[in-house]
């Protein structure tokens, strides 16, 4: 899973002003995908879907108490799962648009807010998101992804957040609170894992990728080698698997033969078993032994 907090800029992620022309790229797909026939998916929240993309600037653009004039008034966020991700989430396009809104409003959104270290929860964040289903610089066959636009103030209007602090959990000062960016992907992949029930491998983490880019030779050179000794157990696992199943299939032929050996030996005899079971029973003998001459004169003749 890739997020990324998109740095502000003065073209559409300039977030000193209207959110305007952001939202109105975040529906830059619709009207081709509409045009084609394509699923498409609006604007969704903690609790709505279908949100009419002037709802999104209204709201965003009014919760702005006390900010400046050249204050952050919102952030971008960009959630990108992988390939692999992708197919844990869904078989269709739709299926993966669903399983990212849930992923977004019960893992990232309540991840996000707990981040700010102020005993913040889902419901003070206020945010709208937008799927997105390709990207035109990728080779990937599978891109979907998510755009969110997140207020700078709570749902209340009152407090100031900021995900690109640098303060972390500061008890005293002028800033409190913080943001703990390394820790907001950490929780939101783990739980990304139990939402989805995803195997993630080692080299799929943030906590690899992040040694492998921030980390000491001595970390990097560890995680590589814990990392090749996972694979090889992995690929040792398979093969004991994979052998297992030809033997099994081995023995269920073996023993499957046996079986018809037995039948093709033994069939005469036991059709007259079954017409000889006592004196109650109303076949008649001789029927029977007429039937098993039958079947070995049959048998003769294959022979």
């Amino acid at each position: 899973m890739h997020i990324d907090f998109a740095p502000p800029s003065g073209g559409t992620y300039n977030n000193a002003s209207s959110s305007r022309q952001l939202a109105s790229y975040m529906e830059h797909e619709d009207m081709e995908r509409m045009q084609q026939g394509i699923y498409t998916d609006g604007f969704f929240n903690l609790t709505d879907d279908n949100i009419y993309k002037s709802k999104v600037i209204n709201d965003i653009d009014t919760n702005i108490g006390q900010l400046l004039k050249t204050d952050a008034k919102f952030f971008a966020i960009h959630v990108s799962p992988s390939e692999n991700e992708l197919r844990a989430m869904g078989n269709t396009e739709q299926e993966q648009a669903e399983a990212m809104k849930r992923y977004i409003r019960e893992v990232f959104i309540p991840e996000y807010a707990k981040n700010f270290n102020k005993g913040l929860s889902e419901t003070d964040i206020k945010f709208y998101g937008k799927i997105h289903f390709s990207r035109s610089r990728s080779d990937n066959e599978l891109n979907m992804h998510c755009h969110l636009i997140v207020s700078r103030k709570d749902q209340a209007n009152k407090k100031k957040l900021s995900p690109l602090t640098n303060h972390k959990d500061t008890k005293k000062g002028t800033v409190t609170g913080g943001f703990d960016r390394v820790n907001l992907f950490q929780q939101t992949e783990q739980g990304f894992d139990k939402l989805f029930g995803y195997n993630r491998q080692l080299s799929e983490s943030f906590d690899y990728h992040n040694t492998m880019k921030n980390g000491s030779i001595s970390e990097q050179l560890a995680l590589q080698e814990q990392n090749i000794t996972g694979e090889k157990k992995k690929e040792v696992f398979q093969s004991s698997e994979k052998e297992n199943m030809i033997s099994c299939n081995l023995d269920s032929k073996q023993e499957y033969k046996h079986f018809n050996n037995q039948q093709n030996n033994s069939g005469g005899d036991s059709l007259l078993s079954i017409f000889s079971l006592g004196d109650g029973n109303n076949y008649d003998a001789t029927l029977a032994e007429e039937l098993q001459a039958q079947k070995r004169k049959k048998k003769g003749i294959r022979r």
